[in-house]
């Protein structure tokens, strides 16, 4: 049985012309083939165009990041040095640390040895100054067994007549640094009426208080008397070139300016025969030589004013013809 065509059948399927042949279809593949072929022949500028400037884009971008690259590279090499430069200087703190803190340690131990080396001298001097001490009463016993053989010898205890003392204690009250003792007759300089620190030149002011001295000893009633002049010092030793050369050392300088006051009185009238002088140098202090106010008192000359049998010395006074 032949089956029989049905409407929708046809539309299904092109229409049969009688007589002729039904055209054939060409494969899928040949159609985008040409169809490809066809869209290249169309548009062979617009494909060319578009890589070319993909191209010049490129190169351009290229180029901006090798520049970048570049920089970077620069920055880097920059900080790299930077960083290089503070280790450095790291180094070089952490070594000055070291060196100061060594220097810290090698000063520490030196100011401990330094305060041990004082503590030891500390206690040297303490017991050179309680020596000193007991020398200093040993030495006012002494002079005081001296005054006592000094009055023993002159029959009491000072050998000028009242009226003398009665001069000298007028003296003593018009010059502050002039002191004397009725008792005894001594009579002492203090260190600013007489001589400037390290000198032998007499003050002037002290001209006129030397003067007054020899007018009362060359009077009536002491005119028979002799005198001893005794020089002392500090415990400083000469500085100065100009002064050295006067003055070598303080045994010098002592008997230096109780030559001065020698001669002093000498020009006032006082026959030298009457005199003698001596120096102590720093050795006989009334006190310590602690500060420039105590060895200020230590700068001084005494007068001793003797009976004519007084011996000094191991040798008697002349006896004036």
């Amino acid at each position: 049985m032949t089956p029989t065509a049905t409407p929708a059948d046809s539309r299904l399927s092109p229409a049969v012309t009688p007589g002729r042949e039904s055209p054939r279809r060409l494969p899928r593949r040949m159609r985008w083939g040409l169809g490809a072929l066809l869209i290249a022949a169309l548009v062979p500028v617009g494909c060319d165009v578009v890589p070319r400037n993909r191209l010049v884009e490129t190169r351009q971008t290229a180029a901006a990041l090798r520049e970048e690259v570049l920089t970077a590279e620069a920055e880097r090499d920059s900080l790299a040095a930077q960083y290089d430069s503070a280790v450095a200087m790291a180094e070089q703190e952490r070594a000055a640390r070291l060196a100061a803190a060594q220097e810290r340690d090698a000063l520490m131990a030196n100011v401990e040895m330094t305060e041990r080396h004082a503590a030891k001298l500390q206690a040297g001097l303490d017991i050179a100054n309680r020596r000193l001490e007991n020398l200093s009463g040993e030495r006012g016993e002494l002079q005081g067994k001296y005054i006592n053989l000094l009055r023993d010898v002159g029959g009491g205890d000072s050998p000028l007549s009242s009226s003398a003392t009665a001069r000298f204690e007028e003296l003593a009250s018009r010059y502050p640094d002039f002191d004397f003792d009725p008792l005894t007759g001594i009579s002492k300089f203090g260190p600013h009426v007489l001589f400037e620190s390290g000198k032998a030149e007499l003050n002037p002011g002290a001209v006129p208080l030397l003067r007054e001295f020899a007018e009362i000893m060359s009077s009536p009633e002491a005119k028979d008397l002799n005198i001893l002049i005794v020089g002392h010092t500090d415990d400083e030793r000469i500085a100065g070139g100009a002064t050295r050369e006067k003055h070598p050392t303080n045994w010098h300088l002592s008997t230096n300016r109780a030559n001065e006051v020698a001669t002093t009185l000498s020009a006032a009238g006082l026959a030298e025969s009457r005199m003698g002088v001596a120096g102590y140098s720093k050795y006989q202090p009334v006190v310590r030589n602690r500060d420039d106010s105590n060895r200020a008192m230590n700068r001084r000359v005494e007068i001793y004013v003797l009976a004519p049998e007084v011996k000094v010395a191991g040798a008697m006074f002349p006896t004036r013809l």
